[in-house]
């Protein structure tokens, strides 16, 4: 066969069928001379998805330009077309390189005719686009974006899970929990801050002997079928210093205890994906009542005590308990110093200091 022959079989892509043992030096020549090719090939624009505004759109379905008024539409192109970059990085959404990109763009291809060009500029895709348009039309004023600043730092005293803040807020109650070495304690409040349950059980030793995971199951099992129903349930965060290898122990004990309760109190968790359980930070308790020595946190019996003192004397206390339950809970908060019941009154301030520094707090 020819090297012509050879070469037009190569040329019409029939070159793998060519009989390597007539010529394997001309057959590895122009192998290796056809897959170089391939390789310094020039990429074509083609061989990428191009994003055009129209393909960008095929998911939604509508088109920017339907998505606004004339009057809409004229306003945000006043703002692209003639605000500074710091002007326009005062909208959400538009801080950093987005307005640098779009001053850039103006400068060099002149102002923005309509919303769909503005997709052309660098970091700006369809719901990108969206949100900028909206922020423009809608800004937020110095005081809600305070409110704002201060709502997230609230919420970075719990543990964040992605329950919606509507329905913490439409909660009829809560059960605050807070569990010890060799106790746990729980506090049912509604939404009035009335107590409709508070109790501990003081049979919770688990730190006593090296138990097995079974028997953990077992014991926290038994205390959570004790505990009453309700749309949310707050747990006590604790935290412990890493560098303190013998609180060791201690620390394990807690995180266990602590995901059984989470895993056990979340029984619809498998079917809606829905978090009822969430953590509130000890010391943020402590610091919302007063209660904090530089780091450490001091105890709260006496404020709890004086809470149920109150009671019966303010026309609007701060916590309130059923009046044929009252001398039951005074007689629970006394001791003779043997056995400390902190988890106790712990359960009662967390579910208030909860409640005012989340759900009745209107920046909140």
């Amino acid at each position: 066969m020819s090297f012509l022959s050879v070469l037009r079989l190569f040329l019409e892509g029939k070159w793998k069928h060519f009989p390597v043992m007539m010529c394997p030096s001309l057959y590895h020549s122009l192998h290796m001379s056809c897959c170089q090719r391939k390789s310094i090939a020039p990429v074509k624009k083609t061989d990428f998805v191009s994003v055009s505004s129209d393909e960008s759109l095929k998911d939604t379905g509508k088109r920017l330009e339907d998505l606004y008024s004339s009057e809409e539409k004229s306003a945000i192109l006043q703002v692209l077309n003639t605000a500074s970059v710091n002007e326009l990085g005062a909208f959400t959404f538009l801080r950093g390189r987005k307005s640098i990109n779009i001053v850039k763009h103006r400068e060099k291809h002149g102002p923005f005719q309509d919303l769909e060009s503005l997709m052309e500029v660098p970091l700006f895709q369809y719901k990108s686009t969206v949100k900028v348009c909206d922020s423009i039309l809608h800004p937020e004023s110095k005081e809600k974006k305070k409110e704002k600043k201060i709502l997230e730092n609230s919420l970075g005293k719990f543990v964040r899970l992605g329950i919606e803040r509507k329905k913490l807020k439409a909660a009829k109650s809560i059960v605050s929990i807070v569990f010890g070495n060799e106790r746990i304690a729980w506090a049912h409040l509604d939404n009035t801050v009335m107590v409709l349950d508070w109790r501990q059980e003081n049979n919770f030793k688990l730190m006593k002997e090296t138990y097995t995971p079974a028997m953990y199951l077992k014991m926290i099992s038994s205390v959570v079928s004790k505990i009453p129903e309700a749309d949310f349930y707050i747990l006590e965060k604790r935290t412990f210093s890493l560098q303190q290898t013998t609180l060791f122990p201690v620390t394990l004990h807690f995180h266990i205890v602590e995901a059984m309760l989470y895993s056990l109190l979340n029984k619809t968790f498998a079917q809606d994906g829905q978090h009822r359980v969430l953590s509130m930070n000890r010391n943020v308790v402590g610091k919302h009542f007063d209660l904090m020595l530089g780091t450490m946190r001091t105890s709260g019996m006496a404020l709890v005590q004086q809470f149920l003192s109150d009671f019966p004397k303010q026309e609007k206390p701060r916590v309130s308990f059923p009046l044929e339950n009252l001398v039951r809970y005074r007689s629970m908060m006394e001791t003779d110093g043997r056995k400390i019941k902190e988890e106790l009154w712990d359960s009662l301030l967390q579910a208030v200091a909860f409640y005012e520094l989340f759900m009745f707090d209107p920046q909140s």
